[in-house]
């Protein structure tokens, strides 16, 4: 029997696009490799390329050849109830599509089992932006998540958000500078 995490692996693989738990509240995601369907993801945000998205992983393994960091462990430890997304020096593989118009790339170890089991079975960083229109409240539930992308998406992968209460701050991990506070 294949399990959620298995069918948005094969979703994400064919180039499609779905809404999914993180640790705070549901996103957006696709294969960051996969072009057309990152822009999908920006069309049915509404979002600005310019901004960027974020790439979350299970592990910082899984972000080989999307970040330029000589030592991957320079990262920090996820912390559950607090998390933090990280800008680092991105490679060439990351695109100007996701990077938007930042020298460096956003990326977070995801804590969020469901969002885990989702990065390990497509072997892959997930394209992750909260799931709401531009400048709106994003889904914090199933049933607000299916009103809002039912139609948009190609898979809902049920689950729970959590164990934080919103979208992760954003730092800067070679200054430290906060740029989204919780």
């Amino acid at each position: 029997m294949t399990t959620p995490a298995e069918r948005a692996a094969e979703v994400l693989r064919g180039g499609g696009v779905i809404a999914y738990p993180t640790e705070g509240v549901f996103g957006l995601g696709c294969l960051p490799g996969k072009t057309a369907a990152v822009q999908r993801v920006l069309e049915i945000k509404q979002r600005d390329s310019s901004k960027g998205l974020i790439l979350i992983a299970a592990n910082a393994a899984l972000l080989d050849g999307w970040i330029d960091l000589p030592d991957k462990s320079g990262l920090p430890d996820p912390d559950p109830d607090s998390p933090v997304t990280w800008i680092v020096p991105a490679t060439d593989r990351v695109t100007p599509t996701v990077r938007g118009d930042n020298a460096g790339i956003a990326v977070r170890i995801t804590t969020n089992p469901v969002a885990q089991a989702i990065s390990l079975a497509a072997k892959s960083p997930l394209i992750s932006t909260s799931a709401n229109l531009s400048g709106q409240a994003a889904a914090k539930d199933q049933d607000s998540l299916r009103r809002l992308f039912g139609g948009l998406v190609d898979y809902i992968v049920p689950g729970d958000c959590g164990p934080s209460s919103g979208p992760s701050e954003i730092r800067v991990l070679a200054t430290g500078e906060v740029m989204r506070p919780r």
